[in-house]
């Protein structure tokens, strides 16, 4: 854990972020702001004596049965994926006592959109994303690297999000 701490903080110190020290087992999360109107984080400092849950990438649920499995149609767009992933993530975070709140690092992976020549749907993605953080019901926002990638483990997939939630 102590070498995890020292990487966070010179990676936090790259950024040119400056947090006020916390003794170990603070109970709150430092989350660095960087720009105020960024929908993202520039970082986060984990207290000592904290939970970290890691959830592995989740996929889309089908919002069309009666569409192949196989295909986009089935899952939807980029929004309506992020909404889906997002939804699961929830459910997931709540059985373990926890919220969307509690998130603190995101990793997205979108599928270049055929229908966007090849490009991810960046814009669709946040959209979605900002169902869920940084809204007056749920203000806070998450650390957060999305990528493109070419493919997942199903073609219908456009989205995959991965996430780490602090508890206490």
């Amino acid at each position: 854990m102590t070498m995890a701490r020292t990487g966070l903080a010179l990676a936090v110190a790259s950024l040119g972020v400056v947090a006020a020290a916390q003794p170990a087992g603070a109970a709150e999360v430092v989350r660095h702001i960087g720009n105020p109107q960024s929908p993202i984080l520039s970082g986060v400092t984990v207290p000592g004596g904290t939970t970290l849950v890691m959830l592995s990438g989740q996929v889309p649920p089908a919002v069309d049965s009666s569409k192949p499995a196989d295909s986009i149609d089935a899952y939807g767009d980029t929004k309506t994926q992020t909404v889906g992933v997002l939804k699961r993530i929830e459910g997931l975070l709540v059985a373990q006592g926890l919220g969307m709140g509690d998130v603190v690092r995101m990793t997205v992976f979108l599928v270049g959109d055929p229908k966007l020549g090849g490009k991810m749907d960046f814009k669709g993605f946040s959209e979605g994303y900002a169902q869920f953080f940084g809204t007056a019901a749920q203000p806070n926002k998450v650390a957060r690297s999305t990528v493109q990638v070419a493919a997942l483990a199903s073609p219908a997939f456009l989205v995959e999000i991965e996430v780490t939630a602090v508890g206490k």
